[in-house]
């Protein structure tokens, strides 16, 4: 039966996106030589937390959201053979949205 992790507080569980890096001439850049990824896709979420008034703070993400995260922040778990980074609300940079293709930027420009 698989483990769901389910992170305290505010802190956020990702799947790191894995990214094979290929140069120009063709070469596959092995993971031990490539920086680690700064993006994810959110797993779970902690509550939040207390603030020092004694109001909740909630986190504003969801599952499956792709965020940006600080450069070396978090902590790399391996659970059931699958790897995730648990990293606190206050590293994440900033939600990654699709755009819509055109129509966003048409009624701009009118």
């Amino acid at each position: 039966m698989p483990t769901k992790v389910v992170p305290l507080t505010d802190h956020i569980v990702l799947k790191p996106v894995e990214q094979e890096e290929i140069t120009s001439s063709g070469l596959v850049i092995p993971d031990s030589a490539k920086e680690q990824p700064q993006h994810g896709h959110v797993v779970s979420v902690g509550p939040g937390k207390l603030s020092d008034s004694g109001v909740m703070e909630t986190i504003e993400l969801n599952e499956g959201d792709r965020v940006l995260y600080q450069k070396y922040t978090g902590q790399e778990i391996t659970v059931d053979k699958q790897e995730y980074i648990v990293i606190r609300f206050q590293d994440v940079l900033a939600r990654l949205e699709e755009e819509a293709s055109g129509s966003r930027s048409r009624a701009r420009k009118k």
